[in-house]
């Protein structure tokens, strides 16, 4: 049985290993299903997913919390090379933008 108020990050693709669609979850990265068609590779992925959440609920664990519902700060620290630092401060210096925004730009 599906879950109520399912949030999680679903994907289905296909398997040349399997010749067969393959449903997966980011949040449960462990569990896979396997089926004929897409829609049934989403449905299976899905009745998993919660049938192994309430086994987690029974024994007390801790449930992954769905991507979608995470609040996310708008910053995001990265370290590059001090080269490619320069580089795209120049970059942005001849754009006339701030670094933030020349790398948010070429991130989306």
């Amino acid at each position: 049985m599906p879950l109520k108020n399912d949030h999680y990050t679903y994907r289905v693709t296909w398997s040349v290993e399997d010749n067969e669609y393959v449903g997966l979850c980011v949040e449960f990265p462990s569990l896979s299903w396997l089926s004929k068609t897409p829609e049934s590779a989403l449905k299976g992925i899905r009745k998993i997913v919660a049938e192994v959440i309430t086994d987690m609920q029974k024994n007390g664990e801790q449930i992954p919390e769905a991507i979608a519902c995470k609040n996310y700060s708008g910053e995001l620290m990265v370290r590059v090379p001090p080269e490619v630092h320069r580089n795209l401060a120049i970059q942005a210096a001849e754009s006339g933008i701030s670094i933030n925004r020349l790398v948010s730009s070429r991130l989306s």
